[in-house]
This record gives structure tokens, sequence and C-alpha cells, in this order.
């Protein structure tokens, strides 16, 4: 294929002579002889155990991404410019800029843009385009010639039986070109974790108990939605982009659930699926079929987004995975590099920093922060692993405490779950009817929150199934009841302070060596709770996000059966179920399109005023389950997101054995002799949780959940 010329890369003349003008960081000619290793970019299956050998050398690498970098001056300029589009007092309040406007402004250099794009197509790479916020450049090539310039081979990988492809080594560029690029988002196909949890029967609650599913109108009591509604603030004129890898398996399941559940009487809700070309060049986002299994996180996102703003327009963006590129990352940065971007997005996806590379983490971070810039509200799923998101997956976590990257920048909110406390303390009939309303709704009220968390390191389960300690084999972790009713897992809804988002860890997966945090964002001050830790805590707010551990899930209309779904035919108690923050993020979507039709406006990134408001004080930041509050947020005060442990990484109180399956992590094989019956700890000495919930911000579920009338009507508070 014929490179395209540099000139029509840049989507103005106007953009490209501004960066033009910004002093470049490529200051001298390129020495091939003379490298710089692009650190921390290598994945950890990429082993001599997993590999297969190398793929022919014309083996096709299509659209990888170049992520440009910008100097330490310029980012904390680019820092400082958004806090001034949400501050009331600057001239610059919403001035929201455009994708090319952004580029001009704060891209990489238009001379370091040239220089890179010319050193590739100098190495046969056909330079597919660059964006107009100016940090990414997309590029094709052949293996071969990823090992000619970058001195990596790419591989064959056997992957608990799954091949994939992977460099086997971190990449290298010239030095003169290391000022510039902060390096390839990805050489590998292995794709990000989708984060729902199917809907489990655990014997213990089912046994004994009658499940309360939660349904749409059961959302809208629980978190007072409905006078919004009545007040026609139903996210009307909004859109509310769901960010994919998958088409729908069918959109007919999307009217079936709005039917079943009244929301069809809301008719400008609408549906539709887009795979967003770049702004120029080569396509880049190819239509990418129905994925099974992913394809049940695109539906519940489209559907339980248009629960909370059943007038908005519900937009399934997605794009084929390449072989080296997430495709739902690809719709992204086309979506936001557009002309006409969403001012909502919702991201059900993950993977921890300590495994996603330097770059892919970088990446993240900077297409985060250009929607943020262009007035876009970001919404990710905070994880479903407790503080372990490097142990996703896993039966116990080894890896030690760590966050998914995708949540964890200073640019999008990270949105972690909760569980309702009915179930554990006897009082399911004051919260629930006996019978449903003609949509299948039974809450009768605000019920109050526990972190939602399924393994048995739960100090309220243990403590439910008379144990005093969680951890050791006297503790509940390693008793048969755990074991049987499937506890020894890490699941839970996720929290802890990032720890890995720059630098290469020592030890796989571990955040340590090289690594650093992200730093405190401006806005993460003022409520009781927030560690002076230097770093970017998450999550920022939770929502229901159970699987039915205490016998409350919720319902979707997932057709696809033969991937794990269900028949929507008849009631919805015979429906697809689940739970994970793979719901909260996209319900919080919904909640902010509200937001923005009350106020007329895309409001950026909606921390800003969360933490204003919540400082305000216990008129507005309560306990949950505080009697006849009237609060904006529900803090969270009982139980924790602490999961069972194995090794010897921020473990505590695990018992020796030689285990039958203990230990083993998502990519198979046992790293340790111990079993997973220890706990997740900060200390080596005692239990101290990973992490609890307690008053103020928390670990466990951030500032907690939201009263939607409250925190709508009083949005221009936190200003």
């Amino acid at each position: 294929m014929r490179s395209l010329h540099l000139s029509v890369l840049f989507l103005t003349c106007a953009s490209f002579l501004a960066a033009q003008s910004r002093p470049a960081l490529i200051g001298r000619g390129i020495d091939e002889s003379r490298r710089h290793s692009l650190a921390g970019n290598t994945r950890p299956e990429a082993t001599a155990q997993n590999d297969q050998g190398a793929v022919d050398g014309d083996f096709a690498m299509e659209h990888m991404i170049l992520q440009l970098a910008r100097s330490a001056a310029d980012e904390q300029a680019v820092k400082e410019h958004i806090d001034s589009l949400h501050d009331p007092a600057s001239p610059n309040y919403h001035r929201w800029m455009s994708a090319s406007e952004f580029g001009a402004a704060w891209g990489a250099a238009g001379a370091d843009r040239a220089a890179v794009a010319q050193w590739l197509e100098s190495h046969g790479f056909t330079v597919n385009s660059i964006a107009p916020g100016g940090m990414t450049i997309d590029f094709s090539g052949t293996a071969a010639q990823v090992r000619e310039a970058f001195h990596t081979e790419i591989h064959y990988l056997n992957v608990n039986g799954v091949r994939h492809v992977a460099n086997m080594r971190d990449p290298e560029i010239p030095e003169a070109l290391a000022p510039a690029v902060a390096g390839i988002v990805s050489l590998h196909d292995f794709s990000p974790r989708p984060l729902k949890r199917a809907h489990a029967d655990y014997t213990f609650t089912s046994g004994r108990s009658t499940y309360q599913a939660v349904t749409p109108g059961d959302l809208a009591t629980i978190y007072n939605l409905n006078p919004l509604f009545t007040a026609g603030i139903t996210g009307k004129g909004q859109t509310i982009a769901v960010i994919e890898d998958t088409d729908l398996y069918k959109s007919s399941d999307w009217n079936t659930f709005r039917s079943t559940f009244g929301l069809t009487n809301y008719t400008s809700g609408s549906l539709t699926t887009v795979h967003p070309a770049p702004a120029s060049g080569t396509n880049n986002c190819g239509a990418p079929g129905v994925v099974a299994g992913d394809d049940g996180e695109a539906i519940l996102d489209a559907e339980w987004a248009s629960a909370a703003a059943p007038d908005a327009a519900i937009e399934v963006a997605a794009c084929a995975n390449t072989r080296t590129t997430f495709g739902g990352l690809i719709a992204l940065q086309n979506l936001v590099n557009s002309k006409t971007p969403p001012s909502i997005v919702s991201i059900s996806y993950g993977e921890c920093e300590a495994e996603n590379g330097a770059a892919s983490n970088a990446a993240f971070s900077a297409i985060y922060q250009q929607a943020v810039a262009e007035g876009v509200s970001v919404f990710v799923a905070a994880g479903d692993e407790g503080a372990a998101s490097c142990d996703a997956g896993a039966q116990g976590a080894t890896h030690g405490i760590g966050v998914s990257a995708w949540a964890s920048t200073p640019y999008n909110v990270a949105v972690g779950g909760t569980d309702f406390g009915d179930t554990a303390a006897g009082t399911n009939n004051a919260y629930w009817s006996a019978s449903n309303s003609a949509t299948f709704a039974s809450a009768l009220a605000y019920i109050p929150e526990i972190p939602w968390n399924d393994s048995c390191a739960s100090g309220l389960l243990a403590a439910h199934f008379g144990y005093s300690t969680v951890y050791g084999s006297a503790g509940f972790c390693g008793s048969s009841t755990a074991k049987n009713d499937g506890l020894l897992e890490v699941v839970a809804g996720s929290g802890g302070p990032s720890g890995c988002a720059t630098g290469t860890p020592a030890s796989t997966g571990v955040v340590g060596g090289t690594c650093h945090g992200y730093a405190k964002p401006s806005w993460q001050g003022g409520v009781p709770g927030i560690p002076g830790d230097g770093v970017r805590d998450i999550p920022d707010v939770s929502l229901f996000a159970a699987n039915g551990i205490w016998g409350h899930y919720y319902v979707d209309c997932w057709s696809d059966i033969r991937a794990g779904g269900a028949s929507c035919a008849g009631a919805p108690s015979t429906w697809d179920g689940g739970g994970g923050t793979s719901y909260s993020a996209p319900i919080f979507a919904g909640i902010q399109a509200l937001v923005n039709q009350k106020n007329g406006d895309a409001q950026g990134n909606p921390n800003y005023v969360y933490y204003a408001l919540a400082a305000l004080g216990s008129a507005y930041f309560c306990a949950s389950g505080t009697p006849g509050a009237a609060c904006i947020f529900h803090n969270v005060t009982q139980g924790d997101i602490d999961v069972n442990c194995g090794g010897a990484t921020a473990c505590f109180g695990a018992t020796q054995s030689t285990p039958a399956g203990g230990g083993r992590g998502p990519r198979g094989g046992s790293s340790s002799n111990v079993s997973d019956n220890g706990a997740l700890s900060t200390s080596a000495t005692s239990l101290s949780p990973a992490y609890t919930a307690g008053v103020g911000w928390n670990f466990a579920t951030g500032l907690g959940s939201v009263d939607a009338y409250r925190l709508v009507t009083n949005w221009n508070l936190g200003k």
C-alpha cells in the first residue's frame, strides 16, 4: 500500500502550522546504532514456556498505534489548562476545544510528528493517519519490518490452549526519537477483559432467601431517579457512547428490554451501532461482527445506560480488534478525534496497570485527557477484582495490590461496585415489596449499601457464617463452605492507589521496580478519608454491582444463548443476569446525561464537581442508611473489598500446603506452594484488609453511591 503524504495527515493547515511553531523535542539526526528501549511493553505471557516460534516475515501487523509524548513542561501546562476549563472563575471555563484545536495547542510538535512519520516510512511502514489531537500515529507493516525497525520479534504463543501473537521483548527506537515517543500501544493480540460477572446461584443464599433481581424500575426507586423523570429530565438530547469491540447480537434485545420494563414511554430514546472511521487517512475501524461473550457486555452497557437515561441516544461504538490493537481503543480514539464527539462515554473493560504496559497506559491517559478538554465525560468500570486487579480470573491473589490502568487516570470517573446490605441485616421486607409492579419493579426505597464482595475474605461473609477471622486454615477461607460455594476467587468491587501508571515492575504484575502511580489530581481532596499518598486513588463513586452473593443482581436481555445468554421470551426471572462494575459504569454515564440535560452543557470531568459537593459536609455526604438522610452521596461505612490470596506479596495468613489448584492465576500454573486462604493486606504482620469501607472517602467505594435527584438539582453548588 502506498504511504500517505504527510501534508494530508493533518486536518487543517492552521493546526499544522500552530503545532510546527512549538519547540521540537527531536533535536538531532537519527543514528540507528544508538537505541532506546521502550521499557514495560512486553506481555507477561511472552515466555519461553508459551513460545511457539516466530511468525513469518510477511505476517501483517495492521494499524499499530505509536503514542507520542510531550515535554514535562507541556504536560504540566495541559493539566493546568484542563483545571481552568473546570474552574468557574477562569475565563476558560467550559470553553471546550475541538480535536484539531487540542492538537494545535497541546499535541506533539509538528516537526516531531513529521520526523517520526518519516522514520516509520523509511523502514517500509505505511503511515495511515496522524490523529487531529496530535498524539498518535496509526501505521501498518509486517513482522519483518517490526523486527528490523524495533529490534523485537513477533512470535506465536500458546496460552492455556489459545493461540496468540506478541512481541518477545521490549521494542527499541533510535535514541534521538525517544523524547517525542511514549511507545507503541501494543504489538500483540491480547484483549482486555469485559467486567461483567455472571449471576451465580449461591446455595447458602438461594436455599433460604428469595432473590430480588434489580430492574430499571428498582434502579429508579433506589437511586431516586423518578422525580427527575417526572420533571422531564430523562436524558433527552444527550448521546452516550458505549465503547466495544463487538457488534450487538441482536439490537431487538434492547427493544425487548425497554418494552418489558416500561422504558418505551420515553419516545426519544434510541439505539445505533457505529463503526467510527478516523478523521482522515486509511480506515482502521472494521465492523467487528458479533464477538461471542463480549456481545453480552455490549448489550448490558446499552440497556443499563438507557435505564438511567431513557430518552438518551445510546451509541454502541465498536471497531474490530486488529492483530495489534484493541478495537475499543480504536473506536474511542476515532470518536474523540471526530468533529462531533459524544458528550458522554462509558467503558467497561480493563487491564491492571502493571500488565497493561507503559505505552498502553499512556495511550488511555492521553485520549481521556483529550476527551475531557473537549468536554466529554468518561466513565470507566473500576474493576471486579477488589484491590488485586492483576489477578483477574484467579482463585487467589498472588500479585499484591494493583488497579486497572483503564480506570486510574486523572481524566476519568472510576466507578466502583456496591451490594445491598438488607440480606446481611435481615431487613429485606423493609425494602422490597412482596409483589412486582407491571414493569417488574419491587424496591420500596433506598437500600443501605455495603461493598460488593464475593470472596471468602469478606469480613461480612465470614461473620455471617460465624467466623471471627477470614484467613488461615481455621478462618472462613479455609472452610468447606468457602470452597463449595465458589468463594475462593478474586471477585469484588475494585479500588486502590495507582501504583504503576509509568515505569516497569521488577516482577510481572507486581507493583515495584521503576513503577510510579499517577500524581493525585487537583480535584481529589477536601473529603475526610482521602489518603495523603500523593497518587490517584480509585474509585471515585460506586453503584450497585453485585451478582447475587446476597441475593441481588441485575437483569438484562441478552439472547445469545450459545455464548452464555438466555432467551428473552419468558418472564425477566428467566433472562440473563449478572453484576460487576460493567453495570455501574454505564448507569453512572446515564445519570451524567441527566446532569448535562439539566445544565444545557457538556461537563467534562465530573470529578471536579463530585468532590466539591462531598466536601460541603454531612448534608450532602452522609452514611449509607442514615435514617431520614437526604444526601447527595451515600457514604458506605461497613464491609470491605478484601480478597483471598496466596504467596508472599501483600498476603497475610495463608497456610502452607501443596495446593490442588490453589495459587493459580489467569495464565495457568501454580506460582507458590501456599493455599489461597490468606487475605490481601497492607500489613505483613497483621491483617489490614485491602480495603475496608469507612466514614468519608474510602478505597472500597470512593464517595459511595448517589441520590440522582439531589446530585442533578444541586450540581451547581459544586462549581
